[in-house]
């Protein structure tokens, strides 16, 4: 029992000293506890220092200010919870520094620099167009044109005289003058003188004539034209056979003379209904030494309206009339030709294609036909190339003085008909580089009361015009031309026709079967310019006394002319023609002059 009550004793002072030690275990793990936990707020305070503004700084400071009372309170809890303990309490105080800031923004600094020069260049192409003419043999009238004002080109009235003489008795006198501001008037005066006298007796010829153009621009937007000439032209019937017939050179006279007048109103600009117009008035007298003489007024009336940027509508109408009288014996005859016509057509246009579609009711001598009016083209930009086609039909009205003008030895006029002509046509032109040009046309023909010319079967001086009623021609013509600005310039141009199925006549008489001409300009010097010239043609179909049919040579006439100026005003020129000296005949019995050589002077007044 005492070893019992002794152990029992035992047991309560160990337990009674071990409840202390098991409280202040208790407090120090909770006391770890605690500080691990502020450490780790404080981490994530740091983390989030950069992005903290000033006003977020107040709430860290109390937010560190609330943890620091909560750890102080904890532990003075635990202090009042170990009082029972013999032992003296400990305190621990946590006091946190932590301060968050901004760090300083990087300033960013505008530096001047020069621009990067930039070396490509532009490609730029331009497209010219082709300047080049090609002048056939069959006579046109002179058309007045406006002079296109530029201004940025001052102009200037010039006046010059030219006279020159030269073998055959060759005499040529030239002047012009000029005068108007350039901008609202223009008026130039043109004269022009020229002999010439062969080896064989009668082998004459002259020509002169004067011109008067006076173009006139209005306030109105409207451009005035007025054209006034009179020309004439002397030569003799000197191709007779056998050349032992006996004339009067009086009787062989042949003088024709023509004075007339022309005039034009255009409208420069489309009025408000889009319109524009352009009336032309033409009269003439054509007459001769022999009484024959003939009157003819010519009136058109173009129209044309356009319907926004691609639609246009063209009307014409034309009224020519002319009346022939040539006396005979024992009444005159009188020979009246009158056309008319009216050319409605509608154009389209749209980028690079153009499309005119219209007809043409006519009426030749009370004659009524129909004609087309159809033509096409289309650009090809890539090549600098146009593709054309059309299927046209119009009239060369044959009159005394075209007649003339084509044929100077045709005899009195038995009567007069108008050749009416249907082509169908394809071909191409463009440009080949900056200076190179081209142009190829092949032509479908039906020509109807065409003019042929046969020798009078007497003695041969005199033509007769016959008129062949329906007959077809095949024609292929080609032009080309090489400019490089004003140094040197050349242009050449062939058509080759081949006529078939005459029901009337066995040969198209007096027709040429193949022309073709070129010209050559080169500027040597500064006052140094030579010209070239060639013409050739093969010899058109005949009729010799014996009424056998035969063909005329082939020809070939090259001329050479240069001009040099010697003073600022003065320039000498010399001009000579048929180099080869060939005495050809573009018409039958009637040889031409060998080779000529004419010279002068040019002087200027400015």
């Amino acid at each position: 029992m005492k070893y019992l009550i002794r152990t029992l004793l035992i047991f309560f002072l160990v337990a009674v000293a071990a409840g202390p030690l098991q409280a202040q275990k208790k407090k120090n793990r909770k006391k770890a506890k605690t500080q691990r936990t502020v450490s780790q707020k404080k981490k994530k305070l740091r983390g989030k220092t950069a992005s903290v503004r000033p006003a977020a700084q107040k709430t860290a400071k109390t937010t560190a200010a609330r943890s620091q009372a909560q750890e102080t309170v904890s532990d003075k809890g635990n202090v009042l919870q170990g009082l029972g303990d013999t032992a003296s309490p400990k305190m621990v105080t946590i006091t946190s520094a932590f301060k968050p800031y901004l760090k300083n923004a990087a300033k960013v600094n505008f530096t001047a620099a020069t621009p990067v020069i930039d070396s490509s260049r532009m490609a730029v192409s331009y497209t010219i167009p082709s300047q080049n003419l090609f002048f056939s043999y069959q006579p046109v009238p002179i058309k007045p044109l406006a002079l296109a004002v530029d201004s940025g080109y001052l102009w200037e009235n010039n006046q010059y005289i030219k006279v020159g003489a030269g073998n055959f008795s060759s005499y040529l006198a030239e002047a012009a003058l000029s005068f108007g501001d350039g901008k609202t008037n223009i008026t130039t005066i043109k004269g022009n003188f020229l002999t010439s006298t062969g080896h064989l007796f009668a082998q004459q010829t002259a020509k002169w004539g004067l011109d008067l153009v006076s173009i006139l621009n209005t306030r109105t937007d409207h451009e005035w034209t007025t054209h006034a000439y009179y020309q004439s032209s002397t030569q003799y019937q000197y191709g007779y056979e056998p050349a032992s017939l006996n004339f009067n050179k009086e009787d062989l006279l042949e003088r024709y003379s023509a004075i007339g007048i022309d005039l034009g109103m255009q409208s420069k600009k489309a009025n408000a209904f889009g319109i524009t117009y352009h009336p032309q008035l033409k009269v003439y007298r054509f007459f001769d030494n022999r009484e024959a003489h003939e009157n003819s007024v010519w009136l058109q009336l173009p129209v044309n309206k356009t319907f926004g940027k691609n639609l246009a509508f063209d009307l014409g109408v034309t009224a020519d009339m002319s009346t022939a009288r040539f006396p005979l014996i024992p009444t005159e005859r009188v020979l009246k030709n009158n056309l008319y016509y009216v050319s409605p057509s509608v154009q389209f246009h749209s980028g690079s294609v153009k499309i005119n579609a219209g007809v043409q009711p006519s009426w030749d001598n009370k004659a009524f036909s129909l004609l087309p009016n159809l033509t096409a083209q289309t650009r090809l930009a890539d090549l600098n190339l146009v593709l054309e086609a059309g299927w046209v039909g119009y009239y060369q009205k044959n009159t005394f003085r075209s007649l003339a003008g084509f044929n100077p030895w045709i005899g009195p006029l038995l009567s007069l008909a108008n050749t009416r002509i249907t082509e169908q046509y394809a071909g191409i032109r463009g440009a080949s580089g900056d200076h190179f040009t081209y142009q190829v046309k092949a032509s479908l023909l039906k020509l109807k009361n065409q003019a042929l010319f046969l020798n009078n079967t007497t003695d041969g001086k005199t033509f007769d015009v016959v008129y062949e009623p329906e007959m077809n021609a095949v024609r292929l013509h080609g032009e080309v031309g090489y400019t490089v600005q004003e140094n040197v310039s050349f242009s050449a141009g062939a058509s080759f026709t081949e006529y078939s199925n005459l029901s009337v006549n066995s040969k198209a008489w007096g027709l040429l079967p193949l022309e073709a001409n070129g010209s050559v300009k080169w500027k040597l010097l500064k006052d140094l310019q030579v010209k070239a010239d060639v013409y050739l043609w093969d010899g058109s179909q005949y009729r010799d006394k014996s009424m056998q049919a035969k063909k005329g040579a082939a020809v070939a006439d090259l001329n050479l002319g240069a001009e040099f100026a010697v003073m600022p005003r003065l320039n000498l020129w010399l001009q000579m023609n048929n180099l080869l000296n060939t005495r050809y005949q573009r018409w039958n019995q009637y040889s031409v002059l060998g080779f000529t050589v004419l010279g002068g002077v040019v002087y200027s007044f400015r």
